[in-house]
């Protein structure tokens, strides 16, 4: 399996887009790239799940999630951690992009990008609020360590910046 491929069958998808991730609930687990597989052996449903870092204190409410989804649909389900290939912000959907903006967070930008942000003071994140570039980074961490703060120096608004990670 590449970094960019699933093996989800379609039986599951509606089922696993249901599940909110619980640092961000207006993002499914699916639009996170969190679940890599999800297969149907032996009427057990078998769901390969990879944390966003390898500290990340929301896979094990994420796994409970998704078993009382499935067993509310009628499945079984084992839930496997796995931690290779590693998570990558690539891996966020479009749709979990937007979602992330329209929520007041600013989605992570490319790699390069991100280190000009986070290291050389650039300003390239824009603000979710009204779009400006003309932003400053308050700190190397935000409300959890995948964030960084933000704040607009145009409408003044404070916001999390997701780092991009690869």
């Amino acid at each position: 399996m590449t970094t960019t491929e699933q093996h989800i069958n379609p039986k599951l998808v509606k089922v696993l887009e249901s599940i909110s991730d619980p640092e961000i609930p207006v993002l499914s687990i699916m639009d996170m790239g969190v679940v890599r597989s999800a297969v149907i052996e032996n009427d057990i449903v078998k769901i390969e799940i990879t944390p966003t870092y390898s500290g990340c204190p929301a896979m094990d409410v994420i796994g409970d999630d998704i078993k009382r989804a499935m067993q509310k649909a009628g499945y079984i389900a084992e839930v496997d951690l796995i931690l290779h290939p590693a998570w990558t912000t690539d891996w966020i959907t479009p749709r979990g992009r937007k979602a992330l903006e329209d929520y007041g967070i600013a989605a992570p930008l490319d790699e390069e990008a991100d280190k000009s942000v986070l290291l050389e003071g650039k300003q390239l994140v824009k603000c979710p609020q009204c779009g400006s570039a003309n932003t400053k980074m308050i700190s190397q961490f935000g409300s959890t360590a995948c964030k960084a703060q933000f704040q607009c120096n145009d409408c003044q608004e404070p916001f999390d910046y997701f780092k991009c990670l690869k």
